[in-house]
C-alpha cells in the first residue's frame, strides 16, 4: 500500500493558503513572521504524515486497501487527539451535505440532455425575459 517516501521539496502546503488561514484566525493587530509560518507548515506536514501512517496501519490491520474516513478518525483518536473528534465529525457531516447538493446540481445539468452552450443560451434568454418584465413593471 505504501509508495516511496516523498522528498522534502515535494512535501509542502500552499504558503498563500496557510497565510490566509493564519490571517483569519489571528487578530488584525498581530503579525505572523515568515519563519514562524514555515515552522507551522513543517509541523502541519509532520502531523499529516503521522496521521497518514497511522490511518494506513489501521487500514492494513483491517485488511483494507483503501483508507476510509473511519480509519482517519480512529487514527486521530489513537494519536491522542480524540477531543477533536466531535468537531471533525461536524465538519465531515457538513462536507457530505454540501457534496450531495453539488452532486444533485451536476446530475440535474448532466441529465438535461443539453450541452453547456445550450443551457447558457437558455439562461441568457431567461435573464432577458426577466429584464423585460422588470422594465415593463417600472414604467
Amino acid at each position: 500500500m505504501s509508495e516511496p517516501p516523498a522528498t522534502s521539496e515535494e512535501l509542502s502546503l500552499p504558503k498563500a493558503t496557510v497565510q490566509k488561514i493564519i490571517s483569519e484566525i489571528l487578530p488584525s493587530d498581530i503579525t505572523f513572521a515568515k519563519d514562524s509560518r514555515e515552522a507551522l507548515i513543517e509541523c502541519c506536514i509532520e502531523f499529516l504524515m503521522m496521521l497518514s501512517t497511522e490511518s494506513n496501519d489501521i487500514a492494513d490491520r483491517e485488511l483494507k486497501k483503501t483508507i476510509s474516513t473511519d480509519h482517519v478518525m480512529k487514527a486521530v483518536d489513537e494519536l491522542g487527539f480524540g477531543e477533536y473528534l466531535p468537531s471533525l465529525n461536524k465538519v465531515l457531516k457538513d462536507f457530505k451535505e454540501t457534496n450531495k447538493i453539488r452532486e444533485r446540481k451536476n446530475n440535474k445539468l448532466q441529465n438535461s440532455g443539453l450541452s453547456e452552450e445550450e443551457l447558457l443560451r437558455q439562461q441568457e434568454e431567461l435573464f432577458k425575459a426577466s429584464r423585460r418584465r422588470l422594465e415593463q413593471h417600472d414604467k
